[in-house]
């Protein structure tokens, strides 16, 4: 036994403490930070996540994270910005590409922007649905890099296509970013390598498709619900609300008021709170999308007449409730779990049906890509809504033509 072994040995049976194991910190222990935040935003909404959360999850105490970051909006606003920093680098080609043909330059820009957000898939959906919680000079920050990203995408499409006017490429360009950052809105699965393809393909069909004339989109009459029917204008306003503000900042109050009730006890008459507001107005949605299944399979003649069916159903059904479609995209994470297993079971079933009669016409495709692409054609209609809502160049005949687009049917 070595003398410096006998002294540790001398040290224990003597009842003096042992040597303390020193612990270092790891070099990337921000990084991790970023990653974890990230995954529980995602998951769980900026709202929904704690500091606490984040470093349970690590293994760490708060403490030790406040070293590191001093508040979770902190690490939010952090996490966004290398987001969008990091898709609009992709896009940024280098000089000698310059003379390359516009279809390779288009390919290669969307291709970088592909692999840009496959890497960061987890925090993309928070570019996606939680940057309006950034404060204002952070929004401004952020849009000013979204931007960045369209204006590189429209600058592709006009050099490849130089008959399109500029309302036509906003359309295209945005259905472009749609369709590749819908990989954050869901939870399916494929290498890497496969679905880097599989969205390159989509996007080359999406650029070259042929838009429809614009054509004049008629406001959507509002439909009067009669005093009488309390239950269905609380959903409407509580719908309204969520929309326009987030579901974590709408009190019971806002939305009682809203709906001409004196009191905010008035609305448990019909609703046993506002996260059963939210779950109704998740059912009315996920039914509208599953309900339509059926009748279209049978009354078509075969599986590309049904997915064009359903494609025009859903299309109008999301004109019909724009607000509806945008909060069962943004606020899915309040829903309460004893009513979240059902609604994703009716979202997984519609995907699949839809997923089924995509392979009956694309037989190429592998049950996982066909899901991809359903749910990258579903994204396309909520993005285009929100970004130009009743603009005739993004009416409902060009937004049904690029969903098909999309899904190469």
């Amino acid at each position: 036994m070595s003398v410096d072994n006998r002294r540790t040995a001398r040290k224990a049976v003597s009842g003096d403490p042992a040597p303390r194991e020193i612990r270092r910190r790891p070099k990337n222990r921000r990084a991790q930070i970023a990653a974890a935040s990230a995954a529980a935003f995602g998951s769980l909404g900026y709202h929904g996540v704690s500091m606490e959360d984040i470093a349970s999850g690590l293994g760490i105490s708060s403490a030790a994270l406040y070293r590191h970051y001093p508040s979770k909006y902190a690490l939010f606003r952090e996490e966004l910005l290398r987001v969008g920093n990091a898709m609009t680098a992709s896009v940024r080609l280098s000089a000698d590409l310059a003379q390359a043909a516009p279809e390779e330059r288009l390919r290669l820009v969307t291709d970088a922007l592909i692999g840009a957000t496959i890497e960061n898939r987890a925090s993309v959906t928070l570019v996606r649905w939680e940057g309006r919680y950034l404060e204002p000079q952070d929004q401004e920050v952020l849009a000013r890099l979204q931007t960045e990203v369209l204006d590189a995408l429209g600058a592709e499409l006009a050099a490849l296509r130089p008959e399109l006017t500029a309302d036509d490429l906003r359309a295209l360009r945005v259905a472009l970013l749609s369709t590749i950052t819908s990989i954050a809105d869901h939870h399916a699965t494929l290498p890497a390598k496969q679905l880097a393809r599989l969205l390159s393909s989509a996007c080359q069909a999406v650029a070259l498709t042929e838009l429809p004339p614009a054509e004049a989109v008629e406001p959507v009459a509002a439909v009067e619900i009669p005093d009488s029917f309390k239950h269905e204008l609380l959903l409407r306003k509580a719908v309204e609300l969520f929309h326009e503000r987030g579901y974590p900042n709408v009190s019971v109050e806002e939305i009682a008021t809203a709906a001409g009730l004196s009191a905010a006890s008035a609305v448990y008459r019909f609703y046993r709170g506002k996260s059963d507001l939210l779950s109704a107005a998740f059912r009315r949605a996920a039914e509208r999308v599953s309900g339509a299944i059926g009748p279209a399979v049978a009354a078509a003649p075969g599986p590309q007449a049904a997915l064009r069916t359903l494609i025009s159903h859903y299309v109008a059904g999301s004109f019909a409730e724009r607000d509806l479609t945008f909060v069962y995209y943004t606020e899915f994470q309040h829903v309460p779990p004893e009513d979240r297993t059902v609604l994703r079971n009716i979202q997984r079933l519609s995907v699949e049906e839809w997923a089924r009669l995509l392979r009956e016409v694309r037989p190429d495709l592998a049950p996982a890509e066909a899901r991809f692409l359903i749910h990258a054609a579903f994204a396309l209609v909520v993005d285009l809504g929100r970004a130009f809502e009743a603009e005739p160049f993004a009416g409902q005949s060009r937004v049904r033509a690029l969903m098909a687009s999309v899904l190469q049917c």
